[in-house]
């Protein structure tokens, strides 16, 4: 079967084609700059082997429906596809950031669902109106798939009532849905079911820590293979310290940014979403750049990395303290915790009454998946590559 999975951002589809159950990748890419006057479309496609054929293009590409069309046709392409026609294509996974209270797990895709997605764009409107776009326009062109949406927030519906509520007023939540949903919960859950495997542990007796580590980031605590708390909430921004975001904060610098300083309601909102986090902290979101100045002693960038990993080291220790004993491992995943031995390494610094030690040696390896704790560690240090795409995939393939 055939499955293509499609990620789509403001100004970007990101898309991997599947042969499932196999799980083998056939074809990759990521269109970018969508309505810019010079957009790029990056495309590989494997033929039969790891051996990748790479194209890449520079057209201008209008909008999503233009982006998508040059999708399918690269798929079918002679010399850059695998497929001879877009109706060889089953299933369309879609990544969905914000399913709200009313999606807990994978769903077909219907007109009710749609207007769903779009009633929930308000908590992620970043994401959502431009989910619901690769929804639309996945169903004009592959008229013969079934189309299906795999939430963010799914894997977090099984957070107890005391995780997911904030103290405020109960019609708050009653009427308005105000609560903790979490986001990245594909990553989580594919994380959740690798270290069950490398741990050779079941499912239901799993208790990790799980920390995802890329532009945007979030934390998860697992116990007996289900999310009972983690970083994010209403919307991306509370938790952890990221690369533009700022985390958690004191919802009174909201009030003291507006009525003492001047900074209007949208001000705050850029301010605390596209300007905080490492940008705030050293004026670049860019954590190779911002370790290597620290490296080379640039005071800002020493201190951003302190905040960041510090905040990382507390909620490893609530977290423990959330699963209520002793985990089997805390796991580090995306393009920082799986690239940065730096970030991994101060995150744990410290914490060896914990039973958690790192391997100095082990940490510096690259590549795959890995565990870098000592032999005398208690709770085992892991790094796992995360693959969102092939879980979207999968998700969709057992939902039919």
């Amino acid at each position: 079967m055939k499955v293509l999975v499609i990620n789509t951002g403001s100004s970007s589809i990101k898309y991997q084609l599947f042969d499932m159950p196999k799980g083998a990748v056939l074809c990759t890419g990521l269109v970018e700059k969508v309505g810019e006057d010079e957009s790029i479309l990056t495309h590989k496609k494997y033929p039969d082997s790891d051996e990748e054929v790479k194209h890449i293009e520079t057209n201008p590409i209008k909008d999503h429906t233009v982006g998508m069309n040059r999708v399918a046709e690269l798929l079918i392409d002679p010399a850059w596809g695998v497929l001879g026609s877009a109706k060889e294509i089953d299933l369309v996974g879609h990544r969905v950031v914000h399913g709200g209270e009313s999606f807990s797990s994978t769903t077909e895709i219907t007109q009710e669902v749609k207007d769903k997605i779009k009633e929930l764009s308000p908590l992620a409107p970043l994401h959502n109106p431009a989910n619901l776009i690769g929804i639309e326009v996945a169903e004009q062109i592959f008229t013969n798939a079934r189309q299906i949406a795999v939430f963010d927030t799914a894997f977090h519906h099984s957070l107890p009532e005391e995780a997911y509520r904030y103290a405020i007023p109960n019609s708050l939540y009653e009427e308005n849905g105000i609560r903790v949903y979490g986001f990245h919960g594909t990553s989580h859950r594919y994380i959740t079911k690798r270290a069950a495997s490398l741990l050779d542990k079941p499912l239901n007796k799993l208790n990790i820590v799980t920390i995802h580590l890329g532009n945007g980031a979030s934390m998860a605590a697992i116990k007996n293979g289900k999310s009972i708390d983690t970083t994010l909430g209403l919307t991306p921004l509370p938790g952890l310290v990221m690369g533009t975001r700022s985390g958690d904060i004191d919802p009174g610098v909201i009030f003291y940014l507006n009525e003492t300083l001047g900074y209007s309601l949208p001000e705050i909102k850029s301010l605390l979403n596209k300007e905080s986090g490492l940008k705030g902290l050293a004026g670049d979101n860019d954590m190779r750049s911002v370790t290597e100045r620290a490296e080379a002693g640039d005071k800002e960038a020493m201190l951003a990395l302190a905040i960041y990993t510090y905040r990382i080291k507390k909620y490893i220790g609530a977290y423990m303290a959330a699963i209520g004993a002793k985990p089997d491992a805390v796991v580090f995943t995306a393009g920082v915790g799986e690239n940065s031995a730096v970030i991994r390494s101060m995150s744990v610094d410290g914490l060896s009454h914990l039973g958690i030690e790192i391997d100095a040696e082990l940490n510096k390896a690259r590549g795959g998946e890995r565990k870098i704790s000592t032999l005398e560690s208690a709770v085992a240090i892991w790094v796992i590559p995360t693959n969102e795409e092939l879980e979207i995939a999968r998700q969709a393939f057992e939902l039919t």
